[in-house]
């Protein structure tokens, strides 16, 4: 009956169109002089007939498309209405199959990055467990109270959350970014700065050669970020003490590329092209234990949206090189002469 109630509303102007048709048609001959009466009764209900063969031909061929609409769905996949044959409905039904892929693709995404948050947090969880249960076991301990272990847990627990944080911002990168000018080098001498201790801590010296005149159109707060966790793989995972992190810049066609290079362990080849993906720990993380695999995935994610190339080489035994490229930067010289942006400079005073 709903068929029948909507297949009638959609006709209805045709069918008053047909009516007044008809009618104007015989009052033409009316005002001619004709006066066929059952001429004209024998017209009108030839017309009616005409007209309701027509639509209930055209309900026919309608049928399935009406009980699929005004079914009840179920499920999603019931939107994708079947055995169509008019164009309208031709068309009706590749919108709806368009609609449904786009639902789809929304769908996985939103399923994505619910399971990358949870997955992350339970592995976050796991390990803050780690500091926490060291605390408490430094606290049970009779005597004076190792403040220098206690710090270096406190830090794990300040860098986990900082971890968390990122994650969650994330999400709403374009909301949280502010593009400035940054200058490059005293950006990451505040980072070696922040991690002075993880340099003391391993024995790890950073030698930093860059233009103090470089400047680079970025998002100081993420590239901070972006850099600090480059830094912070390449220390952590030099086990040799008296090594070296270099950090420096040089002019390529593409712009100024900063390379942040260490003298660690290295990343063997069947991790290279997998490091930056979500939890992806690769042998190096399995050594510490302490690797969530997320660090570079959310520096690489923060390079893409932020329009900065990153690449990443590495050879086992002799160490990793990270670059990143500024395709805005500028840089003062010297006589209008500049080949790149290396100055000479010693070892950072830790």
């Amino acid at each position: 009956m709903k068929q029948i109630v909507l297949f009638l509303k959609e006709h209805l102007s045709w069918i008053i169109f047909e009516m007044a048709l008809v009618s104007f048609i015989l009052l033409l001959y009316w005002l001619d002089g004709f006066r066929g009466i059952n001429t004209a009764i024998y017209s009108i209900i030839m017309s009616l007939l005409l007209t309701a063969g027509i639509l209930i031909a055209k309900f026919i061929t309608r049928r399935s498309f009406y009980n699929a609409i005004t079914k009840k769905p179920e499920r999603m996949e019931d939107a994708l209405v079947r055995h169509v044959q008019t164009p309208e409905q031709l068309q009706s039904a590749a919108f709806m199959r368009s609609l449904y892929g786009l639902y789809q693709n929304e769908v996985q995404t939103l399923y994505a990055s619910q399971h990358r948050q949870l997955h992350f947090m339970n592995q976050w969880v796991h390990q803050m467990k780690t500091p926490i249960s060291v605390i408490g076991l430094l606290l049970q301990e009779d005597g004076e109270l190792d403040k220098r272990s206690i710090h270096e847990e406190v830090e794990k627990l300040q860098r986990g959350l900082d971890a968390v944080l990122v994650n969650a911002r994330l999400e709403t990168f374009e909301e949280d970014m502010q593009i400035e000018q940054v200058e490059l080098k005293s950006l990451i001498q505040q980072i070696v700065t922040d991690h002075k201790r993880l340099f003391i801590t391993n024995g790890v010296f950073p030698v930093i050669s860059i233009d103090e005149t470089l400047v680079v159109a970025s998002d100081p707060k993420w590239l901070k970020i972006v850099i600090g966790q480059f830094i912070t793989n390449a220390v952590k995972y030099t086990f040799e003490k008296g090594k070296h992190v270099y950090m420096f810049v040089e002019r390529t066609e593409h712009g100024f590329e900063l390379t942040i290079r260490d003298e660690g362990v290295g990343i063997p080849a069947s991790d290279l092209k997998r490091v930056t993906k979500a939890f992806f720990t690769g042998e190096n993380g399995r050594l510490t234990g302490e690797s969530t695999g997320m660090g570079l995935y959310i520096a690489a994610e923060v390079c893409g949206k932020l329009g900065h190339p990153l690449s990443i080489e590495s050879e086992v035994g002799t160490g990793t090189s990270v670059k990143i490229v500024f395709m805005n930067g500028e840089a003062g010289g010297t006589d209008g002469e500049q080949s790149d942006c290396r100055d000479e400079s010693s070892d950072e005073d830790l």
